[in-house]
């Protein structure tokens, strides 16, 4: 099909080739699935932003910046997953297919490459807290922190540029246009994106988190030495690298999710790139399995970190109190009845 007939063809275009309803003139089931996840996304990245301005504990780790960055980046997928929604809603049919659907698969790409940097800087971070602590405060400062954000969103924007100028497909994210699911891929620039991103951040996440976990269960055996001959001593020397553990333990958590539900994704980008493997279906589902990702760490963090469930208690208690106070108070209640006597 040329240009012409892909713009006015009649019957709207379903990637999943199910679904679609001649009654609504769209495919119901891809706009089921991608609205249920802009809601969720949308919703529990508020969620966990809010409560971060609710709970000063949350902010005692400089990881907080990162994780911070990472709910900004996650609420704008879930803004930016308005646009397919409303494109098979047929409200955006004035735009150029084309372009909309570069511009949403760079937007899309580059946010997910803001939390992949994002979880190897707070691997970093935690890897020289428990390495070096006396020395953290000095080598991990405010403005190094505010210039290490700073150049994960300029890195991230630069690494996806390429795709505007014939180097390939960044991704499937924009696949549900018809445009966009002819866009091929290309071996090059998969291997580019590879070398670049995906790589660096994942071998820097499991070599960082095995030392931390590997020096904690040092100090976990140290200490347990210690007590058995001298008894318990206050304050026990290593405790701050068991609290590390702890924390290092969420974060690891958060880390495993990500990568457990865009190694599907990485993995057909891969095949589909080689000409090994192609599937509209395969596409699609590993697609939003991996954009379902930026629900994740609130769901985790409340399951997790008792500090964020403070907080978000605190956030729930002062949403009811704002609630109380715009209330009308209405007509006074009347005086009691006098008792009658007999």
């Amino acid at each position: 099909m040329n240009a012409t007939e892909l713009n006015y063809s009649t019957e709207p275009f379903c990637l999943l080739d199910i679904g679609y309803s001649q009654i609504f003139n769209t495919c119901l089931l891809e706009v089921a699935v991608i609205l249920f996840l802009t809601v969720l996304i949308i919703s529990g990245n508020l969620v966990v932003i809010f409560v971060f301005h609710c709970a000063p504990l949350l902010s005692h780790h400089t990881t907080s910046s990162f994780i911070q960055t990472m709910a900004y980046a996650d609420l704008l997928v879930g803004v930016s997953c308005l646009i397919p929604s409303l494109s098979l809603l047929h409200h955006l049919e004035g735009l150029n297919e084309k372009l909309t659907c570069m511009v949403f698969s760079y937007m899309v790409c580059v946010l997910k490459s803001v939390s992949m940097a994002s979880l190897a800087c707070v691997s970093i971070d935690r890897y020289i807290a428990i390495t070096r602590p006396l020395s953290y405060t000095a080598l991990v400062t405010p403005c190094r922190l505010r210039t290490c954000i700073t150049l994960i969103w300029l890195y991230s924007a630069l690494i996806f540029l390429p795709s505007f100028f014939g180097w390939g497909k960044p991704g499937y994210h924009g696949d549900v246009f018809k445009w966009c699911s002819s866009w091929g891929t290309q071996p090059l620039f998969t291997a580019f994106l590879v070398a670049a991103l995906y790589a660096p951040a994942a071998l820097t996440v499991c070599f960082t988190y095995a030392h931390i976990f590997r020096i904690c269960r040092q100090h976990t055996r140290q200490i347990s030495e210690r007590r058995a001959r001298f008894g318990p001593q206050d304050p026990e020397p290593g405790e701050q690298a068991c609290t590390d553990k702890r924390y290092a333990t969420v974060l690891f958590r958060i880390t495993s999710v990500f990568y457990l539900l865009w190694l599907p994704y990485i993995i057909y980008f891969l095949l589909e790139s080689a000409g090994i493997y192609h599937h509209a279906i395969a596409s699609f589902l590993t697609t939003w399995l991996a954009i379902s990702n930026s629900f994740c760490n609130c769901l985790i963090y409340s399951l997790s970190n008792s500090a964020f469930r403070k907080g978000l208690k605190r956030l729930c208690l002062l949403c009811l109190q704002r609630s109380d106070t715009k209330k009308p108070l209405g007509d006074p209640p009347a005086p009691p009845r006098p008792a009658c006597h007999v």
